[in-house]
């Protein structure tokens, strides 16, 4: 009977949050661990399902770094980075299109019909979802020297987004499953940051939410303690004292981006954990870091 009562209770703490979500647009970035575990996965898309029948709209958009660099050396084709970014000739782009837009992208969204949800996928290359830029890199040397505007290859970021297609998706009844590529004023196909594309399109949607998923508990203070609640005016100090490092500066960077073109929250969460998407929106502590604007 306590079990029961208790499971009551939660259902009557995530009322409110379900309430005030009701009709509302959330794009989440679906990534890391919880794009590889077989029960994670399945619980990841039981999650959209549930948005999807209370009436919550949801954008979801998904990277695959580890799967696409698992291809190319299956296939043989090198793996090169600079400063982070995967050096992208032809050959590489044909693998990646193949890994997002052919492999992962159809998996998620069977993952999601399969829990009984309605789920479309798409490339930022359908309908022009996404018009990509070229994307140029930088190097420090170890001699401190820093080297710009280097040549990757078809690595792009988010120049412009086409909210018709997901607007037509959602008003079909269907959960837009998105993956990151764009395409170039010079017809050209360009590979983007998953973070980057969530960030652009929860931006021009001025959507409620945006949640990212990660691999990390969230943001951490100097002490390994999480921070719950964060204001984009104390990212900057955070980086500059070595607090935040490393990934994490891109990730609250995408959020800060989406807080100021209007989107209302943003939410970093660990993906690993089992229904963290409802945990964190669905209950009074989260179990991330929210980021507002202030």
């Amino acid at each position: 009977m306590e079990h029961a009562i208790q499971r009551a209770k939660v259902l009557v703490e995530a009322l409110p949050y379900i309430r005030d979500l009701w009709g509302r647009r959330v794009v989440v970035k679906y990534g890391g661990h919880a794009m590889v575990d077989p029960e994670l996965k399945r619980l990841f898309a039981r999650q959209i399902v549930l948005f999807q029948h209370i009436g919550i709209q949801v954008v979801v958009v998904h990277g695959g770094g580890p799967q696409i660099t698992s291809m190319l050396d299956m296939m043989g084709i090198e793996t090169r980075f600079v400063e982070g970014k995967r050096v992208t000739d032809a050959k590489t782009m044909d693998v990646v299109e193949m890994v997002l837009a052919g492999g992962i992208n159809k998996e998620i969204v069977h993952l999601i019909n399969a829990e009984g949800g309605r789920a479309v996928g798409l490339s930022g290359k359908d309908g022009r979802l996404i018009r990509a830029r070229k994307l140029y890199s930088s190097r420090t040397h170890p001699d401190g020297t820093v080297t710009r505007d280097l040549d990757i290859g078809h690595v792009g970021e988010v120049e412009e987004i086409d909210p018709s297609v997901i607007d037509a998706v959602e008003k079909a009844g269907y959960v837009a499953v998105i993956a990151p590529s764009g395409v170039g004023s010079d017809g050209l196909t360009y590979n983007i940051n998953a973070d980057t594309v969530a960030s652009g399109i929860a931006a021009r949607l001025k959507v409620e939410k945006l949640v990212i998923l990660t691999d990390e508990a969230g943001v951490l203070d100097a002490d390994g303690r999480l921070i719950s609640s964060l204001t984009t005016s104390e990212i900057p100090a955070l980086v500059k004292r070595g607090v935040v490092t490393g990934g994490m500066i891109p990730k609250l960077e995408c959020c800060v981006e989406a807080l100021e073109a209007g989107v209302v929250k943003a939410h970093i969460v660990d993906g690993r954990v089992p229904y963290s998407i409802m945990l964190e929106l669905f209950t009074d502590s989260g179990i991330g870091t929210q980021v507002v604007k202030g």
